[in-house]
């Protein structure tokens, strides 16, 4: 009866920290695959063979936010931000407009010929009066451009970036796109991106070589 007693008791006493144990476990894996999911859309849509020195885009003609027409040559003769995104985004992308009017405020006169453009990948919904209100919203450093689907599709590819209508369960629909802010020199080479969420002072030092380059 002892033994069996003991042998009762130690079973029981490991019961909890089994318990235990399994949800730590559990625990430790479904943050270890936030991460991994965090980091995903980081870069999603950002082809990984791109490399700096590389010449990215297309002829195209589309519609600034003033409603004016912009074509590739605006990108030309100066250092340029380009992101791609939409104005019904609920957290990329004003979180990176955000930051965007930031760094271009730190840089001060040493960022004053740096361009930044916010491409639109909803061109359906963002019509150039919205996307000058969204933008204005947060600096008047950055300009929109929106236009015609198939305008956008082809710079979209041209810019090797990601872009995909997600249907909602309300009939309606969001943009699952790059996140990546894309640096391109004044002789329109590609220099690298700014990832969604990168250190502040990683981002202005990027910035601050490509303004002198």
């Amino acid at each position: 009866m002892k033994d069996g007693s003991a042998t009762q008791s130690g079973a029981g006493d490991r019961s909890p920290r089994l318990k235990i144990g399994l949800w730590a476990a559990s625990a430790a894996l479904f943050l270890l695959s936030l991460a991994f999911l965090g980091w995903q859309y980081a870069v999603r849509g950002t082809d990984q063979s791109l490399t700096s020195g590389m010449r990215l885009g297309t002829e195209f003609e589309l519609v600034d936010h003033n409603g004016a027409s912009i074509t590739e040559a605006a990108f030309a003769d100066r250092p340029t931000l380009l992101y791609f995104g939409f104005t019904r985004c609920p957290e990329v992308c004003p979180t990176t407009l955000y930051e965007m009017a930031g760094w271009l405020d730190v840089l001060g006169e040493e960022g004053r010929d740096i361009q930044a453009f916010f491409i639109s990948v909803d061109p359906g919904r963002d019509t150039p009066e919205i996307m000058k209100g969204y933008s204005e919203a947060f600096t008047d450093r950055v300009m929109g451009i929106t236009g015609d689907p198939a305008e956008i599709d082809k710079v979209v590819a041209a810019w090797h970036v990601y872009a995909a209508k997600i249907p909602t369960d309300d009939g309606d629909y969001t943009m699952d796109h790059t996140a990546s802010v894309f640096l391109v020199d004044r002789n329109g080479v590609f220099k690298g991106t700014i990832a969604y969420g990168e250190d502040p002072e990683t981002a202005i030092a990027k910035l601050r070589r490509l303004a002198a380059g």
